[in-house]
């Protein structure tokens, strides 16, 4: 017992090693296919690879039966080539034993072949010449080249569609109705196809080939068999000719066979389409559809077994068992139908039951969302389509540059706008509106001078730039006149992406906010259950939406998170919160307007202004109070607007140093009139940048 025990563990452990290392053993088993060309094989072993050969043939044969779908067979045009090349280095060997010692008698190239030309040949080589023939044909003739034919027009088709079922995937992401990991498996699946569906078309070459090969072996051994047999062995001619030809046949057959099967598997997975299920499955489904088709062929059966000279029995047996099928069939149908009226009662009173849940569903608002005009439509769903995948980048762009993912953007047509019209909705709210001209080019002239090309005058809908629509022809000369060419989908995507930085706090909603808390390392998520207030990630939230107010890139969340945590123990003001973590963020902010020398420009206020802003800062606890009249106000913003426009002009823009306890007023001050001038303070000023007064404001 302890004998046999060990025994059962040393084999278990070579099976275990077996599989750890079956790549090893697959090229072990590649090269020794290899070294069958050229090694001779004793009898025994020439057997055992011809009983492997037919094995992995009928192993073939049924996974081709029973995949659901072609791809997920994808091996297939490999395992194809091995199996080819198995049998023809099996062809290989038997002819060297067949032109050696075929002499010798009907065993000379090992059992399995003589088993073949006994049993199928019979011992006549004419009928076994007839059998092989009619088998080579076949193979050749019906099923390889049909299933050569069917890959290469499959192959074709997938890789020409191929690049509209990936413009499809992008138009369904940038419409939101798909995610990035549903997007990724769909690109990967097209992929696979065009792969698959290419292997095979070429794959299908290896079975011709290998039954071209079959019929040239077959005719090399016999008319070398009875030279050998006539000329080396003293044989008679007859007599050589019975002995050679019918171990060649028989060889022929054994190769013959399972190449033949192996064929039978090509063609089943290349016909198999857009079939999904098992072939039984979707074959009885198919046939079994229409119970009267049976019924009339049983009665066909019927009649014609009734002719003269007909044996009426087994068209009668064959007529009972159609009528019997399309009985089964009838029967199966109905039950299905009642089975699909029931679950329809029940969805409708499902439905009925949740009714109150659609005006929930009517109420829902998307962040963000692009109507359309009815012209507009085919920027997403022409194959060509661009729009969708430039929202994709767009939304990426956001998350390297700003820290967060923007929700995903819905696109729809609408029929109330004008035909050329698109409107950009934020939470339900039209935000901006603008008109595009799909089959034209819009031209800006950066110089503002006039522009002598023929098109449609209007103003930009972004910038409210003077451009032109011209035509597509037209565009290349208006680049030579050094205007800025612009087609519609990026018109759009340059007003939606303006549209989403001025709406960023809105979109940063709570559930965003605890998506990003819940993508941090495990110890900031605690911190930020310790930031001492009774809603710390509403405390969060409230921070970045004042960070991304300005323009702030939030995506450094674990030092912006300790930020919070060290303000909001001394102070619950959001305000005084936010003005902390921006010193914390000095470095980035820093870097974020360092121009290409190296220097961060900014526009400073005299002592006069810089003294009465302060004098005007009221403090009482965590409240700061700003009290300056407001005629002071409008002319502090004048003189300012004035300095920040000869800057905005050459598409400059400076940012304005004040003191810490003013920043936030100045901030607010010049909120509305000049929205992409940063307002810094000293304190964020990083050690390491280098500053440059450019101007001052009532200096």
């Amino acid at each position: 017992m302890a004998i046999s025990s060990s025994r059962q563990d040393r084999n278990d452990r070579m099976v275990a090693f077996g599989f750890a290392n079956r790549d090893v053993a697959f090229a072990i088993g590649v090269t020794l296919v290899l070294g069958m060309l050229f090694v001779p094989l004793p009898p025994v072993i020439l057997d055992f690879g011809l009983a492997v050969s037919l094995s992995l043939s009928v192993l073939i044969l049924m996974v081709a039966l029973w995949i659901p779908r072609p791809l997920e067979f994808n091996s297939f045009p490999t395992l194809l080539l091995v199996v080819t090349m198995l049998r023809l280095a099996l062809n290989v060997a038997s002819t060297r034993l067949i032109l050696s010692e075929g002499h010798t008698g009907p065993g000379a190239a090992g059992g399995v072949i003589e088993g073949f030309s006994r049993f199928i040949v019979g011992g006549n080589f004419v009928i076994g010449i007839v059998v092989f023939t009619i088998l080579v044909v076949i193979n050749f003739v019906v099923i390889t080249k049909g299933s050569t034919r069917i890959a290469e027009v499959s192959a074709r088709f997938y890789l020409d569609a191929m690049p509209g079922k990936q413009m499809a995937v992008d138009a369904d992401l940038g419409a939101g109705l798909i995610d990035e990991a549903e997007a990724r498996r769909r690109r990967k699946e097209l992929e696979d196809e065009s792969g698959f569906f290419g292997a095979m078309d070429g794959a299908s070459k290896f079975v011709r080939g290998d039954a071209v090969a079959g019929i040239i072996i077959t005719l090399i051994n016999v008319i070398g068999g009875i030279l050998i047999g006539v000329v080396q062995h003293g044989l008679a001619v007859g007599e050589a000719a019975n002995v050679y030809t019918v171990l060649t046949i028989g060889d022929g057959l054994v190769t013959q066979i399972p190449a033949l099967i192996v064929s039978l598997a090509a063609g089943l997975i290349v016909t198999k389409g857009g079939t999904v299920g098992a072939a039984n499955e979707a074959v009885l489904q198919q046939l079994g559809r229409f119970p009267k088709a049976l019924f009339m062929a049983a009665g066909l059966l019927l009649g014609i077994g009734l002719l003269p000279g007909f044996p009426l029995p087994v068209f009668v047996a064959m007529a009972v068992m159609l009528a019997g099928l399309g009985l089964f069939m009838q029967r199966q149908a109905a039950a299905a139908r009642d089975a699909e009226a029931l679950s329809s009662e029940t969805a409708q009173n499902a439905a009925a039951e949740t009714a109150r849940d659609d005006i929930s569903e009517t109420l829902r608002l998307d962040d963000l969302r692009l109507e359309l005009g009815a012209a507009l439509v085919p920027l997403i769903s022409a194959p060509e389509a661009a729009l969708p995948g430039k929202i994709k980048s767009l939304r990426q762009m956001f998350a390297r540059e700003y820290g967060f993912v923007i929700p995903a953007v819905r696109i729809k047509d609408e029929p109330a706008l004008p035909a050329n019209a698109y409107a950009i909705m934020v939470q339900g709210v039209q935000a901006a509106r603008g008109e595009v001209r799909p089959r034209a080019m819009m031209v800006l002239n950066p110089a503002e001078a006039p522009m002598p090309l023929p098109g449609e005058r209007m103003k930009d809908p972004t910038f409210g730039l003077d451009a032109v629509w011209v035509e597509t022809d037209i565009a290349a000369e208006a680049e030579r006149l050094g205007c800025t060419v612009v087609d519609p989908e990026s018109v759009v995507i340059t007003h939606l992406t303006e549209v989403i930085k001025q709406h960023m706090p809105e979109l940063l909603t709570y559930g965003a906010t605890q998506a990003l808390i819940e993508g941090l390392a495990r110890e900031y998520q605690k911190l930020v259950g310790e930031i001492s207030t009774s809603a710390p990630a509403i405390m969060v939230q409230h921070v970045l939406q004042s960070l991304l107010t300005e323009r702030v890139s939030i995506r450094n969340l674990p030092l912006i998170v300790e930020a919070i945590a060290e303000a909001s123990r001394g102070s619950a003001n959001v305000t005084t919160i936010t003005e902390h973590v921006r010193r914390r963020l000095s470095n980035q902010i820093c870097q974020s307007m360092t121009d290409e020398t190296g220097f961060v420009s900014v526009i400073t206020m005299s002592a006069d202004w810089e003294a009465e802003f302060n004098a005007a800062v009221r403090i009482a606890g965590d409240e700061r109070n700003f009290l300056m009249s407001p005629q002071r106000v409008q002319e502090f913003v004048l003189e300012a607007r004035k300095e920040i426009q000869a800057f905005a002009g050459r598409d400059e823009w400076p940012a304005l140093l004040v003191s810490p306890e003013v920043r936030s007023f100045v901030r607010s001050m010049l909120e509305r009139v000049s929205p992409m001038t940063q307002v810094i303070s000293h304190n964020e000023v990083h050690r390491k940048a280098s500053l440059r007064t450019v101007a001052t404001i009532g200096g």
